[in-house]
Parts: structure tokens; sequence; C-alpha cells
């Protein structure tokens, strides 16, 4: 995934709480935005399981920066990759 591809991804998810579908499951995820939309945080649970994502996202002058909550950067970057939004 390309950096512009992941801010893409990261900021297509909306602000609040909302439901996804990832991995053929559905998770509850919530996005809280800071500093004038420079820094994001995501945490999304798996609704009636116990898998979550949680990372943090930074808008930087000359770089953007993704911070993974205690997960590897691989498993965010598959979640932003295959979750569906609900209709």
């Amino acid at each position: 995934m390309s950096p512009e591809e992941l801010q893409e991804a990261i900021l297509k998810i909306p602000e609040g709480y909302s439901e996804v579908f990832y991995d053929s499951r559905k998770y509850g995820i919530s996005k809280t935005v800071f500093n004038q939309h420079k820094s994001l945080k995501v945490y999304a649970q798996e609704l009636g399981g116990s898998n979550f994502i949680s990372f943090n996202y930074y808008l930087l002058q000359s770089k953007q920066v993704l911070k993974p909550c205690e997960m590897p950067e691989n498993k965010v970057i598959h979640f932003l990759e295959n979750l569906s939004y609900l209709k």
C-alpha cells in the first residue's frame, strides 16, 4: 500500500463510530480526530469476538506516520486494505 493509498484509506473512515466488515466479521470502528485533522486515533473491535485493530496516524509537513498500538504494522495495513463499509 503506497503512502497515498494509506492516507486515503484512513481518511475514508468516518469520524466517530461506524461498523465495517473485515475477514467476514463485523467490527465496530471509532475514529477520533485531533490537532485540526493532523493526528487521528482509530480503534476497531470485532463485535462478538476478541480481535481488534488500533493505531494512531500523524500527518506531518514532510511525511505521514502510522503508529500501530501493540500489533504489527502489516496487521493494520491488511485491515485497511480489506475492510468493507456497511451499506
